[in-house]
């Protein structure tokens, strides 16, 4: 227990020190906050891919979500952490992401399969920053999508980007847990990059952060 409670507060001073980071980059440089909190996103939920191999209670991953939670909340209106908050939009995402990563986690310590974690947030991690980067940045040739008549906020680009990206880390990361590539390993990477995408298609406001690992984990559980 003494452990798990030392490797937690190393975890926390490290993302704690990577914040600090971001916001420096952000100060110094003179970064679009778009480009710095995709950034965070990238690293900071990329590097919690060691959960189930550092913490082995939900309660440790519990009490990290929680605190992130509450300084990202905490931070909204103040000027410590701009590289976050400094966007041109109204979004839950930087709040949603700490309960995310809990939850999937909490699922995934349940079931005891490491996969129903590592791969919802590998794809939430890549997919998600490069859809939303590539979305917004490149704008020659790149339509908003439109869904049943109504026009979206996605572009075909943000939108394809994610889908081509969660296809090859679907199959990478598929193929390394069952160690065999067969159909069932395609059709299967292939319903996680259709069933993701639509969720990140359809999500408002950075409900994505939330629904895109959720809509992983489900494929997973009921597939794999």
């Amino acid at each position: 227990m003494g452990y798990q409670i030392t490797l937690m507060f190393i975890f926390l001073v490290a993302i704690f020190f990577l914040l600090v980071f971001n916001e420096l980059i952000y100060r110094r440089l003179g970064l679009k906050g778009e480009i710095t909190r995709k950034f965070a996103h990238f690293s900071a939920t990329l590097s919690t891919l060691t959960f189930p191999y550092l913490f082995e209670d939900h309660w440790y991953v519990l009490i990290l979500a929680a605190f992130f939670f509450v300084l990202l909340f905490a931070s909204r209106k103040g000027t410590q952490l701009k590289s976050i908050h400094d966007i041109d939009r109204i979004s839950v995402g930087s709040y949603l992401l700490p309960l995310s990563i809990y939850l999937t986690f909490l699922v995934s310590n349940s079931l005891n399969n490491k996969i129903l974690y590592i791969l919802p947030i590998l794809i939430l991690a890549i997919c998600d920053p490069m859809a939303g980067i590539l979305g917004l940045n490149l704008k020659n040739y790149n339509h908003k999508i439109r869904l049943f008549g109504f026009k979206t906020k996605k572009t075909w680009l943000g939108s394809g980007s994610f889908f081509v990206s969660g296809f090859i880390i679907s199959i990478i990361a598929l193929y390394f847990n069952r160690m065999i590539f067969d159909l069932k390993t395609f059709w299967l990477s292939l319903g996680i990059a259709v069933v993701s995408s639509l969720a990140e298609l359809i999500s408002w406001r950075g409900t994505d952060n939330l629904f895109i690992p959720i809509s992983v984990l489900l494929v997973l559980i009921y597939f794999l």
